[in-house]
C-alpha cells in the first residue's frame, strides 16, 4: 500500500511540470482534423496537468453517435462488448480532450502516437457537478467504455474520462521489470487520470467535481475495487460489472482457466467425468452453450497474457507459451499450468496485484451468474466475503444478475439464454448516486 502511493505520488507530482511546446505541437499535427473543428467553446485555454500531449476540440456531440463520424473515438475499442440493437442517448455537446501521459511502453497505436498512458477526457457543455473514471476491460484502449458507460454518463451531465491503463494489446506483460508491474501500473495510472481530469474539470468549470465516481467491467471492475481500496481518498464511490479478480491464495485467473483448458475439449468430445470437472471448476451449470466460444477466444488467450505477466519463467524464454497445448503435455504448456505448485516468488507477484477487500467507499457490485469468464462462484461471490471479513459489508452491495454473462455482445448469438447487464450496470449506478449524494442506501 505504501509503495503504490509513493508511486502514484511521483506521477501526480509530474502534472506540475507543463507539457512540452513542441510535443503540443507535434499532438495537434497527430489528431490534424480536430483543430479544424474548433468551434471557440474555451478549449484553448485548458491544459492535462502532467500530459506530455494533449489535444483539445469543441465537438457537437460528445457521445459515440457524434464520435464516430466526426473520428474521436474508434468502434472497434468497444466491440462485442454490448447487446446487438442497443440504443444509446445522444445530444451532448462540450469538448474532448485526447492525449498521454510520460510513458516509455508503446503498445497503444491510436492516433499513431504509438505511445502508452493516453486518455480521453470529456467535459459536456452542461455539467452536473459530478465526474465518472473507468479503464477498458480486458486489454483494450481508451475509447472501450464509450458505449457500455460514456454515453449514459455524459447524458446525465456528467464528465467523463477514461484511460488506456498504460499498456494495450496481447503483449502487456512486457511493460515492467518484474513480474506484475504492467498490471500494477493500471491502478496507478488511473489514479493519475482521476486527478488529472478533477484539475482540467476544475479549469473549465471554475470548480473540482463534487462527486466522482469509478466504473468498470472486467479488468476495469477489479481497478474500480482497487482504486477504493487504494485510492478511496479520490473517489465518492463506484461500481464495478463482472470484475475480475486477483488474490494469492485464492481464487484468479490463474487458478480457473486451465481446468477450463484441460477439461473443456474433453466434454467437447463427450468423455465422461469431463462436466462434472468443469462444474466443479466453477463453471456454471446452464453456461455450457457459451463454453465452446469462451474456449476459442478467450481461456486460452488470457490465461498465457495473464500468467506471463505473473510467472514468465514458467515456459522459459518463450513468449506467453503455446497457444492451445494439449492437456499433458507438461511444463511450459498453460493448459497443465498448476498456480499452486508454482515457486513463491509467482505467488508474490500475485499478491502485488491482489485485491483485499478493504475499500473505503461505497462500493456496489454486479455480476452475471452466467458468466464464464470470471465464473460467479469464484470472482463475485468470493470478493462479497472478502468484503465482509475485512470489515466493510457496510460499504458494499451486491447484485448477481440472473442470465448475465461476462459481456452483453454474446446475447445476439444467444437470445434465449443470455440477459444483457446494460441495464442492471446502469440501475446500480442511479443507486449509487442515490447512495452517495442523497443518503438513501440501497438494498
Amino acid at each position: 500500500m505504501m509503495r503504490a502511493i509513493a508511486l502514484v505520488s511521483v506521477l501526480l507530482a509530474a502534472m506540475a511540470a507543463p507539457a512540452a511546446a513542441d510535443a503540443a505541437a507535434a499532438g495537434a499535427a497527430a489528431v490534424g482534423a480536430a483543430a479544424a473543428a474548433d468551434t471557440g467553446c474555451g478549449e484553448r485555454e485548458l491544459r492535462v496537468p502532467g500530459a506530455v500531449r494533449s489535444v483539445a476540440v469543441c465537438l457537437p456531440d460528445l457521445t459515440t453517435a457524434g464520435t464516430v463520424p466526426g473520428g474521436h473515438t474508434d468502434p472497434a475499442d468497444w466491440a462485442g462488448l454490448e447487446a446487438p440493437g442497443t440504443v444509446n442517448p445522444s445530444g451532448v455537446p462540450g469538448i474532448q480532450i485526447d492525449g498521454h501521459f510520460p510513458d516509455s511502453s508503446k503498445t497503444n497505436p491510436t492516433h499513431g502516437w504509438n505511445q502508452d498512458s493516453q486518455f480521453v477526457i470529456r467535459l459536456p457543455q452542461r455539467w452536473n457537478g459530478g465526474l465518472v473514471v473507468s479503464g477498458p476491460p480486458g486489454v483494450r484502449e481508451q475509447y472501450a467504455n464509450d458505449r457500455i458507460i460514456g454515453d449514459h454518463v455524459l447524458a446525465r451531465g456528467y464528465a467523463f474520462a477514461a484511460t488506456d491503463k498504460g499498456n494495450t494489446g496481447p503483449a502487456i506483460y512486457t511493460d515492467g521489470r518484474r513480474p506484475g508491474d504492467a498490471i500494477q501500473e493500471w491502478h496507478l495510472r488511473m489514479a493519475q487520470l482521476t486527478q488529472a481530469a478533477k484539475r482540467v474539470a476544475s479549469q473549465k468549470y471554475g470548480r473540482e467535481p463534487r462527486y466522482t465516481y469509478v466504473a468498470g467491467l472486467s479488468a476495469g471492475g477489479y481497478l474500480v475495487r482497487g482504486q477504493l481500496e487504494r485510492f478511496p481518498w479520490l473517489y465518492s464511490g463506484g461500481v464495478d460489472w463482472n470484475a475480475l479478480f486477483f488474490a494469492s491464495k485464492g481464487p484468479s485467473l490463474l487458478t480457473t482457466l486451465p481446468p477450463a483448458l484441460r477439461a473443456f475439449p474433453r466434454y467437447a468430445a463427450g468423455k465422461a467425468g469431463a462436466h462434472e470437472e468443469m462444474l466443479a471448476a466453477g463453471y456454471p451449470a446452464g453456461s455450457e452453450p457459451l463454453w465452446g466460444y469462451h474456449h476459442k477466444n478467450l481461456w486460452d488467450f488470457l490465461q498465457r497474457i495473464v500468467r506471463e505477466e505473473l510467472d514468465p519463467s514458467y515456459d522459459g524464454a518463450r513468449e506467453a507459451g503455446t497457444p492451445f497445448c494439449a492437456e499433458g503435455t507438461g511444463a511450459g504448456c498453460d493448459t497443465d499450468y498448476e498456480y499452486g505448485s508454482r515457486p513463491r516468488e509467482v505467488q508474490e507477484a500475485v499478491r502485488r496485484v491482489s485485491l483485499t477487500g478493504r475499500i473505503h467507499r461505497p462500493l456496489i457490485s454486479v455480476q452475471g451468474t452466467l458468466d464464464v469468464l470470471t465464473p460467479i462462484s469464484k470472482y463475485g461471490d468470493v470478493y462479497a466475503q472478502m468484503v465482509k471479513k475485512a470489515g466493510r459489508g457496510g460499504l458494499h452491495r451486491y447484485y448477481r444478475v440472473p442470465g448475465g454473462t461476462h459481456t452483453d455482445g454474446l446475447s445476439g448469438a444467444f437470445p434465449t439464454l443470455v440477459r444483457p447487464m446494460q441495464a442492471d450496470f446502469l440501475t446500480a449506478f442511479d443507486r449509487l448516486v442515490d447512495w452517495t449524494q442523497r443518503g438513501v442506501r440501497p438494498e
